[in-house]
């Protein structure tokens, strides 16, 4: 895990499945939001029309800073979370990439996403309203892969900018085949391009298109005129191009896509080398390896409640399984400390520095919230599976796309992230994770409990309210939806309070206390029966001896 290079700040996840890979003929993407300091909600704005002239505030997503307004449309779609009334979803991950060519003038990657899902009945109206805001205001980001979908289609986009002060992006999309899945974590997927195919420009868009294929028109262009790229455009590669591979793409992002793909085929072991980046640090850098496929057919059909696992995967059953080793403690925590990994000094040659990485799984403690989104050809409405705050640690509950408000637990103003609210269903969640992160493997099993006894709930109903949905008017049927969704996220928030309550007691002051029939243990006279006094396991007593005074 050791090379000497910079310590970013990695985050996101996005999962995809197209609708004939889907179990339930369904498109799939999924999204984790994970920042440090970010607080989990669920962003909703209704459906409006607007005046001639009327213009759209535009804010940075990350920082709050204004970007500036620009023409509002005449009417706007109904947004929640990530999704909006037609079901169209964007998930994003950044990956950064080559500097020189960041900006922060123009429109940020959040603010596209919220805007073209405003303005969008489609994926493909969703690609082309985000390329068009960025040719004609600039983007003011770094490098970011976009999940675009709708019921019948998903879309993968790797796009960074021209440099501050430049119009347009260097970009590139392609149409996920509908019997697979692909997936992208903070690294550029996209690397061969179809040249040699039959082509044609879209003067509008300034791109060029091929079948399921579009890029800018002067991507390749660009790329040798920065000396990014020297050869024949069938050599073409985005990825090496523009965000040309370190350790900590391979390691820390790459083996997230590894890591899903596993689930689905029993051909991924021969790309763990690439995905940790042995062969990059055997090789000084010089190869990755083998790269891993942009998409795999899987060996079997991928069901929504799937990727909801793969949402909470922690490497678990693999050689990187964040829950085990030294820096896991006595009870197999998954929280690390600092930033994804740390620098050392060589004691005998200090001018000598040393990055180790640490693992970095989907399921991160710095989830603010993540979706698993449902996009359904067969229904009007699609299902946004949202949970806020560690996605191991969290359930899904299941908000329709159609709904006219958003529970009083995921509202953006109930409290920030340094603000509590006892209402909130990312403080509450927050607080049970984070105890368990002390004793993970005493106290998870008790979350996963409940957590497969909700997930198995939701499943379950979800047939039911459909039907009764369908028997409705249009209007009927959003009040019923929305009523439906925000009571069980509050039930949900309720239950998870007093499930934080119970690990609370049980686990106090590093004991465990005794229960019977469901309950606290006590003594025929009422009082309580003295806890069990959980030892620290005995590798680490070894460890630990030798500093501890003995008889």
């Amino acid at each position: 895990m050791a090379l000497v290079l910079p310590l970013a700040a990695l985050a996101c996840t996005n999962f995809i499945v197209g609708k004939q890979a889907s179990a339930d003929g369904s498109t799939i993407i999924s999204y984790a939001a994970d920042s440090y300091g970010m607080y989990g909600f669920l962003h909703f704005s209704p459906a409006a029309d607007h005046p001639e002239g009327a213009m759209r505030d535009v804010t940075d997503w990350d920082t709050g800073r204004p970007q500036g307004q620009i023409p509002q449309v005449a009417h706007t779609y109904s947004v929640v979370g990530n999704t909006n009334e037609y079901q169209v979803t964007i998930g994003e991950t950044t990956w950064g990439g080559r500097e020189e060519l960041w900006d922060t003038v123009g429109i940020d990657y959040g603010s596209l996403i919220y805007i073209a899902l405003e303005r969008s009945k489609t994926a493909r109206e969703a690609l082309e309203c985000m390329i068009t805001l960025v040719n004609t205001y600039g983007y003011a980001s770094e490098g970011e892969s976009f999940s675009i979908g709708d019921p019948n289609e998903v879309w993968l986009m790797d796009l960074i900018g021209k440099g501050p002060g430049q119009k347009g992006a260097n970009w590139v999309a392609v149409r996920i085949p509908d019997d697979a899945i692909s997936a992208h974590a903070n690294q550029a997927r996209i690397t061969n391009l179809p040249f040699g195919r039959k082509t044609k420009i879209d003067k509008k868009l300034n791109c060029v298109r091929c079948g399921d294929w579009m890029w800018d028109k002067n991507l390749v262009k660009f790329a040798r005129e920065k000396g990014y790229f020297s050869g024949k455009d069938k050599e073409f590669n985005y990825q090496t191009a523009y965000c040309p591979f370190d350790f900590s793409g391979l390691y820390v992002c790459e083996a997230r896509v590894w890591s899903f793909f596993r689930h689905f085929s029993s051909d991924m072991d021969r790309y763990f080398d690439y995905a940790t980046g042995k062969t990059f640090r055997e090789t000084k850098g010089q190869d990755a390896g083998t790269p891993m496929p942009l998409w795999i057919i899987p060996e079997r059909k991928v069901s929504v409640q799937d990727v909801k696992e793969c949402m909470r995967d922690e490497y678990k059953g693999t050689a990187l399984d964040i829950t085990q080793g030294t820096d896991a403690g006595p009870w197999n925590s998954k929280l690390r400390y600092g930033s994804l990994g740390f620098k050392l000094k060589d004691p005998q040659d200090t001018t000598k520095v040393t990055q180790y990485w640490y693992e970095r799984p989907t399921a991160t403690q710095q989830t603010a919230w993540s979706f698993v989104s449902q996009m359904r050809s067969y229904n009007p409405n699609g299902i946004f599976w949202f949970g806020v705050d560690d996605a191991a640690c969290s359930c899904y509950v299941p908000m329709y796309s159609c709904i006219n408000h958003v529970p009083e637990c995921f509202a953006e103003d109930n409290g920030d992230s340094y603000t509590f609210s006892p209402t909130s269903a990312w403080w509450t969640f927050n607080i049970v994770a984070n105890w368990a992160y002390t004793k993970y493997s005493r106290m998870y099993p008790h979350i996963r409990e409940q957590q497969q006894a909700w997930d198995d709930k939701f499943n379950s109903q979800i047939a039911g309210v459909d039907a009764q949905a369908a028997e409705l008017n249009t209007e009927e049927a959003r009040a019923f939806l929305t009523n439906y969704s925000c009571s069980q996220a509050e039930n949900l928030v309720a239950e998870w309070q007093r499930l934080g309550t119970y690990l609370f007691t049980k686990f106090l002051d590093g004991q465990e206390r005794k229960e019977e029939n469901g309950q606290f243990k006590r003594n025929r006279h009422g009082h309580s029966v003295g806890p069990n006094r959980l030892s620290l396991p005995e590798p680490l007593l070894r460890v630990i001896a030798p500093e501890i005074t003995h008889e």
